[in-house]
């Protein structure tokens, strides 16, 4: 039972991945436009997204898959979201758009290699805070939905 819900939210994990294909036809206005007064832009949202894989790729899902320690640490999630926003700003759509696509299919990749141990294993980050590959995916999911939903919904008000 486990198994069938590690590929199932791999695969839900994974379907980020055609919405991001499908944000390549954006004009420019739509891609740089804040969704909504005071909010970021589908620029900055990707960016955001694609900032956040990278560093749990980086610092926690090869850590698991190679032995070593989870390095997720606490830190300013707002720093950390403005630096990925002050990132994007630097970089052309489809540049950020490619980036997104390879930060996401690499973790999705690492994921795959997982044993079903790794998978639902508790590990302690340099913070002291519990880890679990399992918890990211069911706290990240709905995150990347949150997001999805907000670029549509400003994409179907632009119409």
């Amino acid at each position: 039972m486990k198994t069938k819900n590690i590929n199932g939210m791999i695969n839900e994990f994974q379907g980020f991945i055609s919405f991001v294909e499908s944000l390549r036809n954006l004009n420019e206005d739509m891609w740089t436009s804040p969704i909504a007064e005071n909010k970021w832009s589908a620029r900055d949202i990707i960016g955001h997204i694609m900032f956040w894989d990278k560093y749990i790729l980086e610092e926690a899902i090869v850590k698991i898959y190679t032995n070593q320690s989870v390095n997720v640490q606490d830190f300013n999630i707002d720093e950390f979201n403005k630096n990925a926003v002050d990132y994007v700003k630097t970089k052309d759509q489809e540049e950020i758009i490619n980036q997104t696509l390879h930060y996401r299919q690499e973790l999705i990749d690492t994921l795959k290699l997982l044993s079903e141990e790794k998978f639902f294993n508790n590990y302690i980050d340099s913070s002291g805070n519990n880890f679990t590959v399992n918890s990211f995916l069911e706290d990240f999911i709905p995150h990347d939905d949150h997001h999805k939903r907000q670029i549509e919904g400003f994409l179907k008000s632009r119409l």
